[in-house]
């Protein structure tokens, strides 16, 4: 089976066609960086009206010449994100799957970052952990602890208080005038400065709740710039972005960990844009090899937000459900999840879309 997986959340407009083992046939992202850039983080109207823009020509691109001729079903991302621009590639998917009569399942985009690790490409060596695992992910919208047992069977164990990890290397990014994204700024400085140079406060350091919290941390940059300014030599600079970056890292990894043997399950499977960063990747194989825990941690291509998770987390929904009312956005909660079943008659309609709560 192969599905087609669109994605438009946030401000990356994809599509790509996956098989339901996971292979990537095809894999398209449009970036919306340097639009945003100016504005130092995401405009909710400009990323809508990027997407539609975007989309026809992502989706040319990702199904080529066979078009949707060998697509067996479609997948698309319906939250939580930024509502215009999920309306964007959700009417796409709806009319596609409508004229084709092909089946629709909408994705919860976490579920997509959870099960991304069973993601890989014609060649390349791959390997996915064994159910359960234990799941961070961290993005610039989400920081949560997970226990997947099952593409249909994830529990949340922890997430973040205030702001997300991206959120605030990009707010702390933006207190240094490094520009947006902060995210890889941070972590290009971070590897030529020196951690512990600026006494930065390290979230929840005494706390055993599996909860995170970035508020104060980035309260105290702040405090910092204000009465110190931003380090005009470059040395300094990259003492502050390492100092910064290790107290988030640390607490990542601290908690996740934490999270592994309080379960007693000793596989870890990081994912999320955040995961992309150079510092957290190399801490987090470093404790997990002395912890007696395997590390999973997908290339960075599939860390960040793509089509290719949301066509897989379909493919898996498809085989576990069927073709369900098309739109169904599963709940975490801290207890089991993943939606309430759907009912009989409701399998072959295409409702309205469901948004979530932010």
């Amino acid at each position: 089976m192969i599905v087609l997986g669109i994605e438009s959340s946030c401000d990356e407009t994809a599509a790509a066609l996956v098989r339901d083992d996971g292979l990537i046939v095809s894999d398209v992202v449009a970036s919306q960086v340097k639009l945003h850039a100016p504005f130092g983080g995401v405009v909710p109207e400009l990323a809508s009206r990027a997407h539609m823009r975007n989309l026809v020509p992502v989706l040319e691109q990702a199904l080529g010449e066979d078009g949707l001729d060998k697509v067996d079903a479609i997948a698309v991302t319906n939250g939580p994100g930024l509502v215009g621009a999920l309306l964007v590639g959700v009417q796409a998917a709806k009319a596609m799957a409508m004229v084709r009569g092909l089946p629709l399942v909408g994705v919860n985009h976490l579920v997509g970052h959870l099960l991304s690790v069973a993601l890989h490409r014609e060649g390349e060596p791959h390997t996915a952990p064994e159910m359960p695992f234990i799941a961070l992910v961290a993005s610039g919208g989400h920081t949560a602890l997970y226990e997947v047992r099952g593409s249909e069977d994830v529990e949340q164990l922890g997430q973040t208080r205030d702001d997300a990890a991206g959120e605030a290397f990009d707010k702390v990014a933006k207190l240094l005038g490094l520009g947006y994204p902060g995210g890889p700024r941070i972590d290009a400085l971070a590897a030529k400065g020196e951690a512990g140079r600026v006494p930065l406060p390290r979230p929840m350091k005494r706390r055993s709740s599996l909860d995170f919290s970035f508020s104060g941390l980035k309260t105290a940059v702040a405090q910092q710039v204000r009465e110190r300014g931003v380090p005009e030599d470059d040395a300094g600079l990259a003492d502050f972005c390492a100092s910064f970056q290790s107290v988030v890292i640390t607490s990542l990894v601290d908690k996740s960990i934490a999270a592994c043997k309080q379960r007693k399950v000793p596989r870890l499977v990081i994912t999320g844009g955040v995961a992309a960063n150079r510092g957290l990747r190399a801490l987090a194989a470093e404790r997990c090899a002395r912890e007696g825990i395997e590390a999973f941690l997908p290339p960075p291509r599939t860390c960040t937000d793509n089509a290719a998770m949301i066509a897989y987390a379909g493919a898996c929904r498809l085989r576990q459900r069927g073709d369900d009312d098309g739109l169904g956005l599963p709940i975490f909660s801290r207890s089991p999840i993943l939606g309430a079943k759907p009912g009989s008659a409701a399998s072959k309609r295409y409702r309205s879309m469901r948004l979530p709560r932010e």
